[in-house]
């Protein structure tokens, strides 16, 4: 199964506030909002939703592509991804433009206020999977410009590709009528909690109307681990204790990318999701969305330790 992502692709710029957000908010005056949060570090990593989710797709053995625009300084990332098994072939730099930049401010209870500035995202909608993509066997449309996110699932209806729709921080940008274009006759849907919640006040359906227009549903509960729904049933997925909490940029990316890979391998969806679930906690405990390093020897090992898959990973470890 060849699984081509899309999505941004920027560097992020990762902050650590050593308080609580909520601690500055005041009830009765969230109407006019004024705040600045003096932080306690800064760091620039790699980062931007599909090489994030491709780049532990090729850790555990994926050989994933990306097709989406990036920027004039995109040359050593592009190096980093490929030197790390990701096809960028599909990958093209705009000129006289730079990869998008992502600014997270993380505090102390995990809570994140974010802000995105697209540029050269702004192009994606310039890629076709026709032309750069056409032997897909499963796209993942996660968050880009607003526009290619529109085309890509049109087009893959079209083409008759299986895509997983991941609005994610796109949620809060989209009308109801874009969302429901959007998931419509979706493989599955990728949410947290939080964009669940908003896709369904926008878009006016129950979880259950959901259903009925896409194949299956993740909805990530950050530290109570997720739920996937498939074919009407309930699949609860626990989280896997992290040694220690670094930062969770990214680690909603990297379940996404632990569940696609048991899809690939063909593995029971219990099993997939908790590859999703070991996958996540793998980014929570390191800072930014792609230094964490592991085979899949290790991956499997570190698996086991927790759940009993009853042989079903030898397949991962013989890929």
């Amino acid at each position: 199964m060849k699984i081509v992502v899309t999505g941004s692709i920027a560097y992020d710029y990762l902050m650590s506030f050593p308080g609580k957000f909520t601690d500055s908010l005041v009830a009765d005056q969230l109407h006019t909002v004024s705040l600045s949060f003096l932080v306690d570090s800064l760091n620039r990593q790699r980062g931007g939703t599909a090489p994030n989710i491709a780049y532990t797709l090729a850790l555990l053995g994926g050989r994933p592509s990306v097709m989406a625009t990036a920027g004039q300084d995109f040359g050593d990332y592009r190096a980093w991804l490929e030197s790390h098994g990701v096809d960028t072939s599909a990958i093209v730099e705009i000129e006289n433009d730079f990869c998008a930049s992502f600014f997270v401010n993380t505090d102390q209870a995990q809570n994140q206020i974010a802000s995105f500035y697209t540029g050269a995202m702004a192009h994606a909608a310039r890629l076709s999977f026709a032309q750069y993509a056409a032997d897909a066997d499963l796209a993942v449309i996660s968050p880009n410009a607003p526009d290619a996110m529109s085309q890509y699932a049109a087009e893959c209806r079209t083409l008759g590709i299986p895509f997983i729709y991941d609005p994610s921080q796109q949620a809060a940008r989209f009308s109801g009528a874009e969302l429901l274009h959007g998931l419509d006759g979706a493989h599955m849907l990728t949410v947290n909690e939080y964009e669940h919640k908003l896709i369904q006040d926008k878009t006016g359906l129950t979880e259950e109307q959901i259903l009925q227009r896409v194949g299956s549903l993740l909805v990530t509960l950050a530290g109570e681990g997720a739920r996937l729904v498939i074919n009407g049933q309930e699949i609860r997925i626990p989280a896997v204790p992290p040694q220690a909490i670094t930062d969770p940029t990214g680690a909603g990316d990297a379940f996404r990318a632990g569940l696609m890979r048991g899809m690939q391998l063909g593995l029971p969806w219990e099993i997939a999701g908790r590859m999703g679930a070991l996958a996540a906690t793998y980014v929570l405990e390191q800072m930014g969305p792609q230094n964490h390093h592991y085979s899949p020897q290790q991956f499997v090992a570190r698996y086991r330790q927790h759940f009993d898959d009853d042989g079903a990973l030898d397949v991962l470890l013989a890929s």
